[in-house]
């Protein structure tokens, strides 16, 4: 129990920290913008390699905690478009979707995160573990987001997608044994 609030008060860090710098931001939009942003790809690869590490710290039972987190600060991510942003129009939510394809990349992942999050419970889980695989599918979709949001890609958004190949790779590899992939991608993943 000790663990889990402990865990709990250290993904809550990061929004502490945004609320606390908010003020002193020159554009407190594309402030919330890049740390809801920023925060919830982080977390969202560190579900992803939950179970990479779980010889040295098995954090596993921990992961939906962390997952819902996830969706936590893609939702502030979300509202801060939809209601500091867009100031509630519709309207322009559509044109601004229509005129920037990265807005519905992240649109599509958003709605994949929020199936995850309501499938998320044990009880209804089981019926949509299947389905919870389209995790994948978001980490691309949220990694393209984030490179065709910026102008110049950075250090971050090139370890984004370093990481999110990387994660796709070995899904493959333990989905598919087949030769090709032991052939080409051994010394990429070398599990």
């Amino acid at each position: 129990m000790k663990k889990k609030i402990l865990l709990f008060l250290a993904l809550l860090l990061p929004f502490a920290n945004m609320l606390l710098h908010l003020q002193s931001a020159i554009d407190p939009i594309k402030y919330i913008y890049i740390q809801t942003g920023t925060t919830a790809i982080s977390l969202l690869i560190v579900t992803l390699l939950l179970p990479w590490f779980k010889r040295v710290v098995n954090l596993l039972r921990y992961r939906r905690m962390v997952g819902l987190f996830v969706f936590f600060y893609a939702f502030l991510h979300f509202l801060n478009f939809f209601v500091l942003d867009a100031e509630l129009s519709i309207s322009f939510v559509i044109k601004q979707t229509l005129d920037k394809p990265f807005i519905y990349l992240g649109m599509i992942s958003f709605s994949i995160l929020t199936f995850m999050a309501v499938t998320s419970k044990k009880s209804i889980f089981r019926r949509f573990v299947k389905w919870h695989q389209l995790v994948y599918v978001a980490i691309i979709l949220v990694t393209i987001h984030a490179s065709m949001s910026q102008k110049v890609l950075s250090l971050i958004e090139y370890f984004y997608i370093f990481v999110m190949i990387f994660l796709i790779v070995a899904k493959l590899k333990d989905r598919f044994s087949f030769r090709f992939f032991k052939r080409y991608f051994s010394t990429l993943v070398p599990f």
